[in-house]
C-alpha cells in the first residue's frame, strides 16, 4: 500500500481540460484546403498540440494548431499540420486512416460520453468516418463507415506530396460538418447550439516515422507489419491531453465555447 501511495504522488497530475472560445461567423470559408479565406481571420488558433500523455513527456517533433468557427449551417475545422515530409499511402475511404499520417477530431455534443463521433484524414484526403456507442473500455463498438451526408473536407499540401527528394512545409486541412448531420449526436444538447452553449471536442494527430527506400516512404513499421498489443511506435500530439495514449476517454475532451454574434462586438 505504501508504495503504491508513493507512486500516486510522484505521477503528475492531469491538467484540466483546455477550452476553446468558437466565434460565430455569417459566412462559411470556402473548404478547399487554403487558410487564407476571411473568415478564418476572427478565428484564433489552438494551443500548439502536445504529447497525448500531457506533462512531463516529450515535445512533438512538428508544429500543429486548428482553428473552428460556427456559421448558421455547420461547424468549421481547419488545422495547420507543420511536416518537412508529407506522405500517404491510403486511398480507399473508411480505411483504418491513421496508419497513415492523419489528422483526427473527435466530437460529443453533450458531454455524456456516449454516441460520439470521429474523423480522421491524411495527407492524400482520404477520409475514415465512425460512430462510437460508449468508450472501448466500456465495452463500446465502433460503428464504421457513418459518414455525414453534407461533410465536406479538403487537404492542401505546402510543398510536394510523396516526394522524399525535397523538403515541404505543411499540409492544411479544412472540414465542414453541417448542423443537420451533427444531429444525431446531440443528445440533449441544441444542435445548433445556442451562444454560450459547450461541447467536447479534441484533435489529434498520428505521426509515424519513416525511411526511404527506392525514393519512396516507407512507414516504420512498414504497413502491414504486425504491430504488438499495447506497444505505440507511432507519435500522438492532441490539443487538450489525455493522460496517456488513448483517444476514447471523451471525459477528458477539451471544451468548446460557442460565442455568439453580440458577444463578439
Amino acid at each position: 500500500m505504501k508504495l503504491l501511495l508513493l507512486a500516486l504522488a510522484a505521477a503528475p497530475a492531469l491538467a484540466a481540460p483546455l477550452e476553446y472560445t468558437c466565434r460565430f461567423s455569417a459566412t462559411d470559408p470556402v473548404v478547399d484546403g487554403d487558410l487564407s479565406d476571411p473568415a478564418w481571420k476572427a478565428a484564433p488558433w489552438t494551443a500548439d498540440f502536445t504529447d497525448i500523455r500531457g506533462a512531463g513527456h516529450p515535445a512533438p517533433r512538428y508544429k500543429t494548431r486548428a482553428r473552428i468557427l460556427w456559421t448558421p449551417r455547420g461547424l468549421h475545422v481547419c488545422a495547420e499540420l507543420r511536416d518537412p515530409h508529407v506522405w500517404g499511402s491510403l486511398t480507399r475511404r473508411n480505411s483504418i486512416i491513421f496508419h497513415d499520417n492523419d489528422f483526427e477530431i473527435f466530437l460529443d455534443p453533450d458531454g455524456d460520453t456516449l454516441n460520439y463521433y470521429e474523423f480522421e484524414i491524411n495527407a492524400l484526403g482520404t477520409l475514415w468516418e465512425l460512430t462510437l456507442d460508449k468508450p472501448y473500455s466500456s465495452g463500446g463498438k465502433a460503428t464504421h463507415g457513418t459518414n455525414l451526408p453534407g461533410l465536406k473536407s479538403a487537404v492542401k499540401v505546402h510543398g510536394t506530396l510523396n516526394q522524399p527528394a525535397d523538403t515541404d512545409h505543411s499540409w492544411t486541412v479544412e472540414v465542414f460538418l453541417p448542423w443537420k448531420d451533427l444531429a444525431r449526436y446531440r443528445g440533449l444538447s441544441a444542435c445548433p447550439p445556442a451562444p454560450g452553449d459547450v461541447w467536447r471536442i479534441n484533435f489529434s494527430r498520428v505521426q509515424w516515422r519513416h525511411e526511404v527506400r527506392e525514393s519512396r516512404y516507407v512507414r516504420i513499421p512498414p504497413h502491414g507489419a504486425k504491430i504488438p498489443q499495447g506497444s505505440h511506435p507511432e507519435d500522438n500530439w492532441v490539443w487538450s491531453p489525455q493522460g496517456e495514449i488513448n483517444m476514447h476517454l471523451p471525459e477528458r475532451w477539451g471544451r468548446l465555447r460557442f460565442l455568439g454574434p453580440q458577444q463578439q462586438r
